[in-house]
C-alpha cells in the first residue's frame, strides 16, 4: 500500500479575495448606512425645522455675502446630506448600483410626503426632492471614483 501524496491547500483567487472584499465592504456600508439612515430620520422627521435657532445666523451670512439666501443654503444644506446616503447605498449595493438614485428618489418622496401629512411646521418641497437626489448621485460618483482609484490597473 502506497502513501498517497498530500495536496497542500490551493491559495484563493484573485477573484476570491475580490469577492470577500466585496461582501466586507458591502457589510460595512450597510452598517454605516443604518446609522445614517436613523440621523436621517431624526432631522427629516423633527417636528420643527431644524433650522429654526438659527435665522439669525442665517440672516448675517446673507447680509455679509449676499448671494448666500437662505433659500441657496438650504438647497446646499440638502445637498451635503444625502452625499452620503449616495456614497452608503453604493457600498452597501456594490452590485446593483443602478438603484441608488431610484432608491434616493424613493427615499426623499417618504421623507417629504411624510413632512407634508404629519409635520403641521414642515412643507413639502420640490426643491428639496432635487436636492437631495442630486446629493445622492454625488455620493454615487464619489463611491464610483474612491473604487476606481482602489482598483490595481
Amino acid at each position: 500500500m502506497t502513501d498517497a501524496p498530500t495536496l497542500a491547500p490551493a491559495a484563493p483567487t484573485t477573484a476570491a479575495v475580490a469577492a470577500v472584499d466585496v461582501r466586507r465592504g458591502q457589510r460595512r456600508g450597510i452598517r454605516l448606512l443604518v446609522a445614517y439612515a436613523v440621523v436621517l430620520m431624526l432631522i427629516a422627521f423633527w417636528p420643527v425645522p431644524v433650522d429654526r435657532g438659527a435665522s439669525g445666523f442665517l440672516r448675517s451670512i446673507s447680509t455679509a455675502v449676499p448671494w448666500l439666501t437662505y433659500d441657496v443654503i438650504e438647497t446646499t444644506a440638502n445637498v451635503l446630506l444625502f452625499v452620503p446616503f449616495g456614497v452608503l447605498l453604493a457600498l452597501a449595493l456594490p452590485l446593483q448600483r443602478g438603484l441608488v438614485v431610484p432608491l434616493a428618489l424613493a427615499t426623499t418622496l417618504v421623507i417629504e410626503s411624510g413632512q407634508a401629512l404629519f409635520l403641521a411646521e414642515r412643507t413639502l418641497s420640490l426643491r428639496d426632492v432635487v436636492a437631495n437626489v442630486i446629493g445622492a448621485a454625488i455620493g454615487l460618483v464619489i463611491a464610483m471614483l474612491i473604487e476606481r482609484r482602489k482598483t490595481p490597473r
